[in-house]
C-alpha cells in the first residue's frame, strides 16, 4: 500500500490535475497546430507527478526489535556531519551532534529516534533556505525535541519543519 505525508496532498492533487489536463490535451489533440508543445508540457507533468508521488511517500518502517539502548536513525539521507558542539537551547553543554542531508530522493520523514520520556518541545519558525546554505540548521523553520532515554541520557533532536508544498 502507498502511504503519502498529508503535506503533500495539496502538491500531488495539484499535478495531477495539471497531468490529467495536459494528458488530455495531447490525447484529443485539441491544438493540433501545438501537438509538439502539448507533447512536451505532457511529459513534463508526467515527469512533476512522478516527483511529487517520489518526494512525498512516506513508506511504513517497521523495526525488527526495539531495543531501548539505541538511538535509531531518525530520517534518510547521508550522514554529513558528526563532531562534538555546544547545544545553547536544552541542554547547554558540550554534546555530539549527528547531521543526516536528505536530498530530494530521501524519504521526507523524521522518526522518533529513541523511546523514552520528552522532556521538552519547541516550534521555531523560521526561513526555508535551502540544505546546504550554512545558516540554514539556525534560521529555517525546524523543532526541537529532547528526550530521556530510559537509561537516563538525554538527547536533542532537530526536525526541519516544511509546511510549504512544492
Amino acid at each position: 500500500m502507498f502511504r503519502f505525508h498529508k503535506e503533500g496532498n495539496t502538491s500531488i492533487l495539484l499535478a495531477t490535475l495539471i497531468c490529467i489536463t495536459l494528458v488530455a490535451l495531447v490525447y484529443g489533440r485539441v491544438f493540433d497546430a501545438l501537438f509538439g508543445l502539448q507533447v512536451v508540457l505532457a511529459a513534463l507533468s508526467v515527469i512533476l507527478l512522478g516527483f511529487m508521488l517520489q518526494f512525498f511517500r512516506n513508506p511504513a518502517r517497521p523495526l525488527p526489535k526495539l531495543d531501548e539502548g539505541v538511538v535509531y536513525v531518525p530520517a534518510d539521507g547521508k550522514i554529513v556531519v558528526i563532531e562534538e558542539v555546544e547545544e545553547p537551547e536544552f541542554l547547554q553543554e558540550r554534546c555530539i551532534q549527528v547531521s543526516i542531508f536528505m536530498s530530494p530522493f530521501n524519504v521526507h520523514v523524521n522518526r522518533n529516534p529513541v523511546t523514552g520520556q520528552v522532556l521538552y518541545s519547541k516550534h521555531h519558525p523560521g526561513k526555508f533556505l535551502m540544505a546546504w546554505n550554512p545558516k540554514a540548521s539556525t534560521e529555517n523553520e525546524r523543532t526541537t525535541i529532547a528526550y530521556k532515554a530510559p537509561n537516563g541520557q538525554r538527547l536533542v533532536f532537530i526536525s526541519p519543519v516544511n509546511k510549504r508544498t512544492l
